[in-house]
């Protein structure tokens, strides 16, 4: 135990030291020091794609204006505008919100924040209902991976991935400090102040801290009815949802650098929660007492710095700290008061070295250590050693850029019981897995590129499918994905034009899950569960974008922007059951889309936004009973900037799920109706 804090404390300093480490001028936005920008990030525009040529690999974004007019209170609201995804939300501000890419599961997903990935070794799922909007400024999603070779070999290692980025410091002429402050309010109980301050520490140094702080009661009114196969009206009747109320505090600080050759950042993260859990509305229970404690805390570092001309060095580090407690009081079920505590040590150095102008070769080593404890009785306390190698090379020539790697993945588990320590554990695996991808643009003077990339991937089974007590299996096998896509994008640009820029990009996709992991039950009881790999799904499916932008005298802007998704997610796991073989897999719709318009004079802009999720079932038994009906949303958000020689003033009004639609996301979690929310914010 000592020794694990002294690594623990070791790695602390190392992460804050790098900040000490070099001189250096902040350049925001280039990760390239050749000048190639790969990401381009002007604030104040939508962002549809970042540096065009590179998109190798499919990429959507959401920065700059158009995220901050959305209508959305956390990251999970945000990225339903990305085509390809479905979130499983179970209502509420305090519900949990995770995200599905292209039907594969949500665990097939890599979340990154700032740079590097936010684990979870246990469940292997992120709640991105956690994160708020308050200092976000660009959401990145990826199909496969960033078209990037110079990352570290975590990013290679997800069928997807989605990558959240925080505010970086800037000031204008004159200033060396910004300070923001922000209170938002609105239905169900909302309250949700927050306070942003920047400090330029020197012309190489920058500074800054956020506080957050959110309450609601979490009680909105909703409609309950549900309709048998026959058409006759089982029942009928409105509620109001209990026990979703929540009180949270988030609290972030981050120290920031760059010069001509390379750039740092160290961040400190803090997050603390309590929360009811509603539960499903089932059997005429209407209201649930089981509540949730969340901790979370990490401190992460990346330096990054180029040599020669030709070698680009990066090093990342990050120790986290999770603790989890779920109580169930209600003893007519099972009493529970079940504590979880994770912790992660991640360490990654990633080069890069060009062997000529258009040639490029990467070298990327990872290492990670997760360990698990927990009350809960004969929980053998798991612990687990990855490590991560990727080689990859990239060719850029002409109207050809190609990309292709391989990622070895070493993982070994050792359980800790109570009384003993064993290193016996099924877990121990070692994989390689490829990418390859190509873009070829058929004309040099447009913006237009065809595209194409293959990729297989898997994930391990987490330390809840493998070894919680009652449930896991030690005989698990990872869960393999096959993706292949081939997709083109066009983009046409004029100045001095009413039409100032349009566009769009479809891709086709297919996709394979091998030795699926799916829950069953054990035995003849319902309440006891055992998970095994049992499914295979194939998938099959569009992602569609298109988009507008006008420019109007009298400083008058209209931005259009349309997604659009069709999935077939089938199940083919069993042969011999006729309900669930070649159907469509639960809660994926075959059509789901969203529409974003947003228009603008001077300060002053208008956003409504439209979220459509198709037909679907619960479950892969495509019965009527199980039949979910489709649901859509309409929002509107009106906002007003004004500048007073040196205070700014922002003010937003937002009214969600205008006509008040009654809907369910997961079945028997029903959604809020109409709601409003209020944003008054001074900058100074």
């Amino acid at each position: 135990m000592n020794s694990r804090l002294t690594n623990i404390l070791l790695l602390i300093i190392f992460s804050l030291s790098i900040s000490a480490q070099t001189t250096v001028t902040y350049l925001t936005d280039t990760v390239g020091w050749r000048g190639q920008l790969d990401s381009v990030q002007t604030i104040g525009e939508i962002s549809v794609v970042a540096n065009r040529h590179a998109e190798v690999i499919p990429v959507q974004h959401l920065e700059g204006k158009q995220l901050q007019s959305l209508a959305v209170q956390s990251v999970a609201d945000a990225v339903r505008y990305f085509s390809g995804i479905q979130i499983k939300d179970y209502g509420g501000v305090g519900g949990l919100k995770t995200v599905d890419l292209r039907s594969m599961g949500t665990n097939h997903l890599g979340v990154f924040y700032d740079g590097i990935e936010i684990g979870n070794a246990q469940n292997g799922v992120v709640d991105l209902g956690k994160f708020s909007m308050d200092n976000i400024e660009q959401i990145s999603l990826y199909n496969g991976q960033k078209s990037e070779i110079f990352q570290p070999a975590k990013d290679f290692g997800s069928a997807g991935t989605l990558y959240i980025k925080t505010r970086r410091p800037r000031f204008k002429k004159g200033k060396d400090y910004n300070v923001e402050v922000a209170m938002k309010g609105g239905s169900f109980g909302l309250a949700n102040p927050s306070v942003l301050y920047e400090q330029k520490i020197n012309d190489n140094i920058s500074a800054s801290a956020n506080l957050e702080y959110t309450f609601a009661t979490g009680k909105y009114p909703f409609r309950y009815r549900r309709v048998l196969p026959s058409g006759t009206v089982a029942w009928d009747t409105t509620a109001v949802r209990e026990n979703g109320d929540i009180q949270a505090w988030r609290a972030e600080a981050g120290v920031f650098g760059a010069s001509d050759r390379g750039k740092w950042h160290a961040k400190a993260y803090y997050y603390d929660s309590e929360k009811g859990i509603p539960g499903a509305i089932v059997n005429n229970v209407w209201k649930n007492s089981q509540r949730q404690w969340d901790r979370n805390f990490f401190v992460q570092s990346s330096w990054q710095q180029t040599y020669f001309e030709k070698y680009d060095l990066q090093i990342n580090a990050k120790y986290s700290l999770d603790q989890m407690r779920y109580l169930n009081p209600d003893t007519t079920l099972m009493y529970l008061d079940n504590r979880f505590t994770q912790q992660e040590i991640y360490l990654s150095c990633a080069n890069r070295y060009y062997i000529f102008p258009i040639w490029e070769v990467a070298l990327s080593a990872d290492y990670q250590l997760n360990w698990l404890n927990s009350n809960m009785p004969e929980f053998v306390n798991p612990l687990r050693n990855t490590f991560l190698l990727a080689a990859a090379t990239a060719l850029k020539w002409k109207w050809i850029k190609a990309e292709a790697s391989v990622l070895g993945t070493f993982v070994w588990d050792k359980l800790r019981l109570p009384s003993k320590i064993t290193p016996e554990a099924s877990a121990n695996s070692q994989h390689f897995t490829p990418t390859a991808a190509i873009s070829y643009q058929p004309l040099l003077k447009e913006n237009w590129y065809i595209r194409a990339f293959y990729k297989r991937i898997f994930r391990m089974p987490t330390f809840n499918d493998l070894y919680y007590t009652d449930v896991g299996n030690i005989s698990l096998k990872p869960e393999y994905t096959n993706q292949y896509n081939i997709g083109m994008s066009y983009d046409k640009q004029w100045r001095n034009m009413t039409i100032s820029d349009v566009g769009g990009k479809v891709d086709a996709y297919y996709i394979s899950v091998d030795d699926k992991i799916i829950a069953i039950p054990k035995g003849n009881s319902q309440y006891r569960w055992q998970m095994i790999n049992l499914g295979h799904v194939e998938i099959k499916g569009m992602d569609a974008n298109a988009y507008i932008q006008f420019t109007f005298p009298y400083h008058i802007g209209l931005k259009v922007n349309v997604n659009y998704t069709y999935q077939q997610a089938i199940d083919l796991s069993n042969p011999n059951d006729e309900l669930t073989y070649r159907k469509q897999i639960a809660y994926i719709p075959w059509h789901s889309g969203s529409a974003v318009v947003n228009m603008s004079w001077k300060g002053l802009s208008v956003n409504y936004s439209f979220v459509y999720v198709g037909e679907r079932y619960q479950n892969s038994a495509n019965i009527p009973v199980n039949y979910v009906q489709p649901w859509y949303t309409h929002d509107m958000a009106l906002s007003y900037i004004h500048q007073w020689e040196k205070i700014g003033m922002q003010l937003s009004l937002e009214m969600n799920n205008m006509l008040n639609q009654q809907y369910e996301v997961i079945v028997n979690y029903p959604m809020p109706g109409r709601n409003f929310r209020a944003v008054a914010k001074i900058m100074l």
